[in-house]
């Protein structure tokens, strides 16, 4: 049995957790770090020892281990930090499988303009056009779908109502269809296409919906043969049990000190979906990115129709916003806008950025979340991340000052 390393919280603070939980899904991490834009280039070249001191930083501030791969051009790095498995004391290692989480949605889209490209779907027609009584609102576009502007219920928040409810989670098995009912159940967080949107999960599960139906194929299935090996990755799949291949890291939460920590590495993908449920790899993820943003899966128009960006709230309510594409995320840092998404499971985190015109790319992945006391090493996650594409002299932790988990939540599953 792991001993807990943070105290139970207190009600209230355990009240607030979960309602922020349940009202963001699984955060994003990066979307309001205040980062002060530079009006110089990245720094040339990757600076390996700067890159694994500052990657070291991350178990040194509360988190169990970390690893990264950085793609700058022909040249590569990667590296890990930490322990993958706290009881046998084993080291993360380099290349390890990872729950993605919501960069699963960036797959997603890239999926979907593939089919607008065809002239198979568009933009701007109703979702009521391709999927008939699904959606009360026949307002709503694919477009809104895609950038977070329908304004349709989250389901999270019907699913992660308590720390039982991850146990819940662990097993259970819905459908597309049942997750839709249950976001719709939560109510609209405003009329479509208004501004700012909202971030919803559910979204991406009526994406699903979609192509599955103009595709004529489960969307798992679409997205793997159009995307993922078109992407030639070969170690970046939809799973279809509960279980990561090996290797893999443990995946630690204690629900901010509520229960001693425990593993979800083994986590049913039923309730991440389209939404969520990808398994991939540091290195695999840099070469979608780069396959992406150099035109080998999109053309050009289609691109910039992907990073049109809206304000998006990070929840119902939430006065914090990203700006956010079709399936992406713009970031502002140090060293100009980046482009990517970031995403996780319960006890994994993952970020993956790349540079415009996908000439540079760094993923990085965390295995613990919503934990007491790891905000340091959250931060310096955050801290490597943006250095990697920065280069580390020219980053510090006052550049990236927004913690993962903000008044005790990064929501559940982004």
């Amino acid at each position: 049995m792991l001993d807990p390393t943070a105290d139970r919280p207190a009600p209230t603070l355990l009240k607030q957790a979960v309602r922020k939980i349940a009202a963001l899904g699984l955060g994003t991490l990066l979307a309001t770090a205040a980062l002060t834009p530079a009006a110089h280039a990245a720094a040339p070249g990757l600076d390996r020892r700067e890159l694994q001191r500052t990657l070291d930083e991350v178990p040194k501030g509360g988190l169990p281990g970390a690893y990264s791969a950085v793609q700058d051009g022909r040249q590569s790095w990667r590296g890990a930090t930490g322990l993958a498995d706290l009881e046998a004391r084993r080291p993360m290692q380099p290349g390890m499988y990872h729950r993605v989480g919501s960069i699963t949605k960036t797959f997603v889209a890239t999926a979907v303009l593939q089919l607008v490209e065809r002239g198979r779907l568009q933009l701007d027609a109703p979702v009521e056009q391709y999927l008939p009584g699904l959606l009360p609102d026949r307002r709503i576009t694919v477009r809104m779908l895609l950038n977070h502007t329908s304004h349709i219920g989250d389901y999270d928040s019907a699913l992660i109502t308590s720390p039982d409810s991850l146990e819940e989670m662990r097993v259970a098995q819905y459908t597309k269809e049942e997750l839709v009912k249950l976001g719709l159940g939560i109510g609209a967080s405003g009329e479509p296409g208004e501004s700012p949107g909202s971030y919803s999960n559910t979204n991406y599960i009526v994406l699903g919906l979609l192509l599955d139906k103009v595709s004529g194929m489960p969307a798992e299935r679409y997205i793997t043969r159009h995307v993922i090996q078109r992407a030639d990755l070969e170690h970046t799949f939809f799973p279809r049990t509960s279980d990561l291949p090996r290797p893999h890291a443990k995946a630690y939460t204690s629900f901010f000190g509520s229960f001693p920590l425990r593993d979800f590495s083994t986590f049913s993908p039923s309730s991440l979906g389209t939404a969520g449920a990808m398994v991939s790899t540091m290195e695999d993820l840099n070469r979608f990115y780069r396959a992406l943003f150099t035109g080998r899966l999109i053309g050009q128009a289609q691109l910039a129709e992907m990073r049109k960006t809206v304000p998006v709230a990070l929840g119902p309510g939430s006065t914090e916003t990203m700006n956010y594409g079709l399936g992406l995320i713009a970031y502002d840092s140090p060293c100009g806008r980046l482009w990517g998404h970031d995403g996780g499971v319960v006890g994994m985190g993952a970020l993956s950025l790349s540079t415009e015109d996908g000439g540079k790319q760094a993923s990085s992945g965390i295995n613990m979340t919503w934990h007491l006391g790891a905000e340091a090493g959250e931060q310096a996650w955050i801290v490597h991340a943006v250095g990697a594409m920065c280069g580390t002299n020219r980053i510090a932790a006052s550049d990236a000052p927004m913690p993962l988990i903000d008044a005790g939540a990064p929501p559940a599953k982004r």
